[in-house]
């Protein structure tokens, strides 16, 4: 499990409530409740907190390897315009 230093523990915030994050394992979790009445919490993978609402997060990481996946680049043919 990777230890996110205090320094950077300091500045960060949660993005949807903007309160102070603390870390819970592979975890940061929001010190203020969402909403929905629950503490927002945010993956932290190869020691990088990724900071997305999970429906976002989940979007980006389906829109990314979709398009990652079927527009790979060959050599000696010109990159499509997207």
């Amino acid at each position: 499990m990777p230890k996110i230093s205090p320094e950077l523990l300091s500045v960060l915030r949660c993005p949807v409530t903007g309160s102070p994050l603390v870390q819970d394992g592979d975890e940061l979790v929001a010190t203020a409740a969402a909403e929905s009445g629950a503490k927002p919490r945010y993956a932290i993978e190869d020691g990088i907190p990724l900071l997305l609402p999970p429906e976002l997060l989940a979007a980006a990481t389906s829109a990314g390897s979709d398009q990652h996946d079927s527009d790979r680049h060959q050599p000696g043919q010109a990159a499509s315009a997207v």
